[in-house]
């Protein structure tokens, strides 16, 4: 009966929507079907002829409902996500300009993206909490109209106030972290099984997709206008164009609705009863902690090694230090392309591995995830050794050791969406953001910086010293991946805990 009768609510709301305004909408009959947010065919709505044709408006309305299938609304959040990682990645796109514009060293730089991620990871449980309890989608466009006007108004930041500018990052970690916390969530409630892999596999394609075209965006738009200031004035229009398209075209499903649970969902448990669930959970307590090992790689390898290959060519004799105002970005475009087709490939690959490997075996998506960041770690110290000598060889090892790390996303969250129970997903989201970023990318790449800061005030400084100090502080990451591996190779049996 409970079933039922949310067929019957969002029938209500669906293609036809013939009765919600005393008006009958074109083409809306008793033979049509309606699709539900389950994924069944419903009969749709018999038409009343005591309803009057619909004005103009209603049209209208009705167009914007039909437009609001869980496909449509999963595309929107994905585009989102885009963006998200995107914005977060512009500013590594021309951090030599923005060194060199506001004179700081290579831990001040660093600093910039650890701000970010503690404010990310500080509001992220916040954001879970509310996203459990209130409208998300409404939490969604808040949060990215939030993160796009003030990385809009940071661009206009003088030089004499960097701090300042890293406040500003810090504040765009809020409005981010709103986002990447509840967003998954609405797709966990619009999909179910096999169809919610592929979607989530989809959403979280965006992360190096966004990550790469974010170096893209920025290096372009500096060199078109002549200015890296504009390189941040880009992503704020798309995002202000995805938190309207949210607002218009993404449903707030109700929180379990695609599982068809019905009465086993329990009423809505306290805060502090959804964390000591949370932490008894093996399969979850795990996957997070081998997401901080992933996170401190990419956080720091997002950061600095398009700078390193910089310094790896003026070693070789390749390329000069940069004196100009406007630096070259062709280490930053072809590391964004390279980010993006690797992160496709790893999803894809991902995706595809687990699905074959679970018809032999119940621990695929743990022993998936601890095979690839084991071999992403071999290919990421080979980095170091062929840089000095050849920049092709360590672009390839990158392609390789990126691939590699990314198949670890979808499956991640896929793992996720498994084990914890509906009501408690955002909450389950956001403390697992908070976890891989609190030991991960908050510290990496101000951690990296320091460390390379620090082997660099040791010995005479030099353009060679220069690219080894910062290859040496980077060798940290390897190390952090074999840890985070065995993390998931002690992730016990997936038991579906609902």
């Amino acid at each position: 009966e409970r079933e039922r009768e949310r067929e019957r609510d969002y029938r209500t709301q669906s293609v036809c929507h013939c009765a919600s305004d005393g008006c009958e909408i074109e083409g809306c009959s008793s033979s049509e079907e309606v699709r539900t947010l389950s994924g069944s065919m419903s009969p749709g709505l018999k038409s009343n002829p005591d309803l009057h044709p619909c004005k103009p408006g209603h049209k209208v309305r009705a167009a914007l409902l039909r437009c609001r299938s869980p496909a449509a609304a999963a595309g929107i959040l994905s585009f989102g996500n885009v963006l998200n990682y995107m914005d977060r990645y512009t500013v590594a796109g021309v951090v030599q300009d923005i060194q060199r514009h506001y004179g700081v060293s290579d831990s001040g730089i660093g600093l910039l993206q650890t701000v970010f991620i503690c404010s990310f990871m500080v509001a992220a449980p916040i954001f879970g909490y509310l996203g459990d309890r209130f409208n998300r989608k409404v939490i969604l466009s808040c949060g990215i109209f939030f993160w796009s006007i003030v990385t809009l108004l940071s661009s206009f930041i003088g030089k004499e106030y960097y701090w300042l500018f890293v406040l500003s990052r810090g504040l765009v970690g809020i409005g981010e972290s709103s986002y990447s916390s509840i967003s998954p969530t609405i797709i966990g409630d619009l999909f179910t099984n096999n169809s919610r892999t592929m979607m989530l596999s989809v959403f979280y394609l965006a992360i190096p997709l966004g990550s790469g075209l974010g170096y893209i965006l920025g290096a372009s738009a500096k060199v078109a206008a002549g200015d890296w200031h504009w390189a941040l004035r880009v992503s704020p229009l798309l995002g202000m164009t995805a938190g309207t398209l949210i607002l218009l075209f993404v449903p707030d499903p109700k929180r379990g609705s695609a599982d068809q649970m019905g009465g086993r969902i329990r009423t809505r448990t306290s805060w502090l009863c959804d964390m000591k669930a949370l932490a008894k959970n093996r399969s979850y307590v795990f996957s997070s902690l081998a997401s901080a090992a992933v996170s401190f790689a990419t956080g720091a390898f997002g950061m600095w090694i398009p700078l390193y290959l910089v310094r790896a060519q003026i070693v070789q004799k390749t390329a000069e230090a940069c004196t100009k105002e406007i630096c070259s970005s062709t280490d930053s475009l072809i590391f964004g392309a390279i980010t993006c087709v690797t992160g496709l490939l790893g999803v894809v690959i991902g995706a595809a591995t687990t699905r074959l490997c679970r018809q032999k075996t119940e621990r695929a998506d743990p022993l998936v995830c601890a095979v690839s960041m084991l071999g992403s770690a071999i290919f990421i110290c080979l980095i170091f050794v062929v840089a000095k000598k050849s920049i092709v060889g360590a672009y390839v090892c990158i392609f390789i050791g990126e691939t590699l790390l990314f198949l670890n996303w979808a499956i991640t969250a896929d793992i996720l969406m498994f084990v914890v129970i509906p009501t408690r997903r955002a909450t389950a989201v956001a403390f697992q953001s908070f976890t891989s970023h609190l030991l991960g990318d908050a510290g990496s790449p101000y951690l990296i910086g320091l460390i390379s800061d620090a082997l660099q005030q040791s010995y005479t400084t030099s353009a060679l010293w220069r690219f080894l100090s910062l290859g040496y502080a980077l060798m940290l990451c390897p190390f952090i991946i074999v840890l985070g591996v065995t993390r998931a190779l002690f992730k016990p049996l997936l038991i579906n805990v609902i």
